[in-house]
């Protein structure tokens, strides 16, 4: 007895599912068939899809640009650094000893990609008519060209030996403007100490960052130079530069790093060393959440607009179901249900839209921008698809959510004057 009772609920509620669902039906025929809410339809789907389009859109501009230049910044100075921890906030620090017995940590750490050392000495370049100051980079043959290699707008990069020191220099756009520089001139670059030094270099390349911070300092030549100028021996360095497997993980692979090191050494990630830069792209992020509260605020509104609009559309119709005794739960799912649809419809058009926007940037770059002013010479974009869902899956919460308001409206229409509601 208690399983035929049981199989009694289970056909009505299945009864009771399948009318809400078959009612839902015929309201979303008649919008499409004409009434004078089917403009609320349209309107409520097109706020949906522009809504969605716009956070997708902002997203991925704000992710993308902050990607962008993050990444210049890395290419130039790494993920990591390892200096001497000598409290000096000179870019000229005391050296290290590269051999260093605690920094065997770095080639045991499987989130280390790649390790390189390097140099840093003021100097100033000196042509016939103008004075530029400079910081040299000092590089080894460990380094890594791929990261630059694709910032040299003229030239090539040069050949390290272990024999030889090579005249050879890249500088960036920057510098070889203002001073007037071509690729293949020779300059003098002049170090201050005493006794004052000059070391002559050929210009073999120019590179640009479009980061003006870096551009209007920084120049790479043969660490041995430098070595050779501040009488260190072949084993002391300025320091280490350290890329990792993932940037995700850069905090907790440098505080691992920082806790085995000796402690006369320091490990700081590229965050902290060029903190300026990364506080700015941080503050994009505020943004991004700006828009994202606003659209997701319009979508909500006009959700709501357009239900309240197809309660009174179908005022006669609460009545006659609530007189033939559905309850008001199964009268607001079949409106939760019409609502959902408008939802998914709004959705798969906005996906359309903002993906297609985001693909046609992309590969084409046709909204440029200025390098003065962005350091980039187009919109950059980073289509994450798991952005895309969590940013779908919000949507669909906050303005299923939304639709209480409409249920409890509903619950509220007598079915007396509803039926003689005209």
């Amino acid at each position: 007895m208690h399983f035929k009772i049981s199989y009694i609920f289970a056909d009505v509620n299945t009864f009771t599912l399948k009318l809400e669902y078959f009612v839902t039906q015929k309201i979303t025929k008649a919008q499409s068939r004409g009434s004078f809410s089917k403009n609320a339809v349209l309107i409520a789907i097109l706020s949906v899809a522009l809504g969605l389009s716009v956070m997708i859109i902002a997203v991925a501009i704000v992710t993308g640009f902050q990607n962008e230049i993050a990444q210049k910044v890395i290419d130039f100075g790494a993920h990591i650094q390892i200096n001497n921890f000598d409290n000096n906030l000179s870019l000229e620090s005391k050296p290290i000893n590269k051999n260093n017995e605690s920094l065997e940590i770095l080639k045991n750490n499987p989130e280390i990609k790649h390790t390189q050392v390097f140099a840093l000495k003021y100097g100033i370049i000196k042509t016939e008519n103008q004075i530029q100051g400079t910081v040299v980079k000092g590089i080894d043959k460990d380094f890594d060209w791929q990261n630059l290699e694709g910032k040299i707008i003229e030239g090539s990069s040069f050949n390290i030996e272990d024999s030889t020191s090579s005249n050879k220099t890249i500088i960036s756009s920057t510098i070889a403007n203002l001073l007037e520089i071509k690729k293949g001139d020779k300059i003098q670059i002049w170090f201050i100490q005493d006794p004052p030094r000059v070391r002559s270099l050929e210009v073999c390349g120019i590179y640009y960052t479009g980061l003006e911070e870096i551009d209007k300092v920084f120049i790479f030549a043969d660490i041995k130079h430098i070595q050779k100028l501040n009488d260190w021996t072949p084993e002391q360095v300025s320091g280490i530069e350290v890329f990792v497997n993932d940037f995700k993980n850069v905090d907790y692979i440098n505080n691992t790093i920082d806790s085995n090191i000796d402690f006369e050494l320091q490990s700081r990630t590229i965050k902290e060393i060029y903190a300026p830069i990364f506080d700015w792209l941080s503050l994009l992020d505020v943004n991004a959440v700006v828009i994202l509260v606003i659209m997701i605020f319009i979508a909500c509104i006009n959700m709501i607009t357009t239900l309240l609009i197809i309660i009174l559309d179908r005022t006669n119709m609460i009545g006659v179901l609530k007189a033939m005794g559905a309850s008001n739960m199964s009268i607001g799912k079949i409106f939760f249900f019409f609502a959902f649809t408008i939802l998914i419809r709004g959705l798969f058009w906005g996906n359309i839209i903002s993906i297609t926007l985001c693909l046609i940037q992309h590969y084409f770059g046709i909204i440029t921008l200025p390098k003065e002013s962005y350091f980039i010479s187009e919109v950059p974009v980073n289509i994450d698809f798991f952005h895309i869902l969590l940013l779908n899956i919000g949507t669909i919460i906050c303005c299923l959510l939304i639709i209480i308001l409409p249920a409890l409206i509903v619950s509220r229409i007598s079915p007396v004057n509803a039926i003689r509601y005209d």
